[in-house]
């Protein structure tokens, strides 16, 4: 576990497996999610989250086969990362976050590559 600014170890929430998240899919009733959701829009509550990850790649300009090509990364981790469902490692925080701030760059190395 990873120790807290005061020393004292604190819990964290490990991400399903897949059979965890297959079950949990599983039991899921989504009209009942989905018309849960239009009252809360109808009543003015909710939040629109948008992923940082998603912000960079579409600041890109690039594709999500290409992005997760750049990154080294299948598409389906990109999306993965995109959903907020995982997070990515150090090395690829640092390419989201150069892709951030400096587009031109990411879209220079896709053109470049094969």
């Amino acid at each position: 576990m990873p120790l807290t600014t005061n020393g004292v170890k604190a819990k964290t929430k490990l991400p399903m497996t897949d059979a965890q998240l297959a079950a949990w899919e599983a039991s899921r009733d989504l009209d009942a999610e989905l018309l849960q959701s239009v009252q809360q829009m109808k009543r003015g509550e909710g939040s629109v989250v948008y992923s940082q990850v998603i912000a960079a790649r579409k600041n890109s300009g690039l594709s999500q086969s290409q992005f997760a090509q750049l990154l080294g990364v299948s598409v389906r981790t990109l999306q993965g990362w995109e959903q907020g469902r995982k997070q990515p490692s150090g090395a690829a925080r640092t390419l989201i976050a150069l892709a951030q701030r400096h587009p031109r760059i990411l879209r220079e190395l896709a053109q470049s590559q094969p």
